[in-house]
């Protein structure tokens, strides 16, 4: 039976853990610092902590769970990770390089059941969740390439936006966040990080209440339940209305401002019609809405969609704009290097 990773306890977790196995409350902070500042790769490296303790730990933990399967760099810097968990599954961790620092998109699941039919990560059903350790330890290898590198660099962002939904793993999603968030520890703010949720309303409305700060970001893709509903079948069980009065609470307790995904798909859902239809939806959130316009990158099982073309983009951006929506039309990362979310890892898996 595999052992648990480390990384997966929250400080006062490790504390806990450590006092009820009879050491001192002192140690988890001597421990942590090894992990997170140090970021040793093996137990045997805490020379500082007594060797009943680093027996103990080597008896119940691991660190390293993840193995690097495949790693492809962009000629813009963007490094795609594929990774091989230790029950032989893969999943795929992306760090972009950004003007405000070194992003890292990581996965919550192996496989996504949300099921939207432009999307390379639902390819594969969910089999499984990942650990709050295997999602954190996505980050530590991503650091510790940094770092092997030599050149003083660290992760500085966190989108939780890879394979999977990430409040469908919500309790190893909360400790993730507490992990990396902790001051003595990574240390990256709250308000550098951010969550994707396809638009689990009840679960929006949880988040809202643990008061972490992080960002939250919906994918919505479309203004409208008939075309929501087309492309995204959660809209069946969770109407545009729904998330509207989940989002509407967000902002109205933490008075944090929500990013709106939408995903651009050649007369689907790109033209002026849609574009005001979504002005109109939004509008009533006023300036603490911001829609991320994102360009469709082909999946060659979902040949019904095309990237819109650029004149549509620009139209459906003029039109947002028009109507009092602040907009941005992202900028694109990896585009060599299979860059939609789920490619690399699918087109490995057929391999197989």
């Amino acid at each position: 039976m595999n052992k648990e990773s480390i990384y997966g306890l929250t400080i006062d977790q490790l504390t806990a853990w450590l006092i009820e196995n009879g050491h001192k409350k002192s140690r988890a902070q001597q421990i942590w610092e090894y992990l997170y500042q140090r970021r040793v790769t093996s137990f045997s490296e805490m020379t500082d902590v007594n060797q009943a303790c680093v027996q103990l730990l080597s008896d119940n933990f691991v660190i390293q769970t993840l193995q690097e399967h495949i790693k492809q760099e962009s000629a813009d810097g963007t490094i795609k990770f594929l990774f091989k968990l230790q029950d032989g599954n893969l999943i795929e961790t992306v760090l972009m390089r950004q003007k405000y620092g070194l992003s890292v998109c990581v996965t919550t699941q192996v496989g996504c059941n949300i099921g939207c039919s432009f999307c390379a990560s639902g390819l594969l059903a969910k089999s499984r969740d990942l650990s709050s350790g295997e999602i954190v330890e996505q980050i530590m290898n991503v650091q510790l390439h940094l770092d092997k590198k030599g050149q003083g660099e660290k992760v500085s962002h966190v989108v939780v936006m890879g394979i999977g939904e990430p409040f469908d793993n919500f309790e190893n999603l909360l400790d993730f966040i507490k992990v990396i968030k902790d001051d003595k520890g990574l240390a990256i703010a709250a308000r550098r990080i951010t969550v994707s949720t396809s638009g689990l309303a009840d679960k929006i409305v949880e988040f809202t209440d643990k008061q972490l700060q992080v960002n939250l970001a919906v994918s919505l893709h479309a203004p409208n339940n008939e075309l929501r509903t087309r492309i995204m079948k959660i809209n069946r069980a969770i109407p545009i209305e729904k998330l509207m009065k989940a989002m509407e609470y967000y902002i109205e307790k933490t008075n944090r401002r929500i990013t709106i995904e939408y995903i651009l798909l050649r007369d689907v859902n790109d033209h002026k019609q849609e574009a005001e239809q979504l002005a109109s939806l939004l509008r009533p959130l006023g300036q603490q809405v911001y829609v991320n316009l994102i360009p469709y990158n082909p999946v060659d099982e979902h040949s019904q969609y095309q990237r819109s073309e650029q004149e549509s983009v620009l139209s459906f951006y003029d039109t947002l704009k028009k109507g009092g929506v602040n907009c941005k039309i992202r900028q694109e990362h990896g585009t060599d290097i299979d860059a939609a979310c789920g490619q690399l890892r699918s087109k490995q898996i057929r391999k197989v």
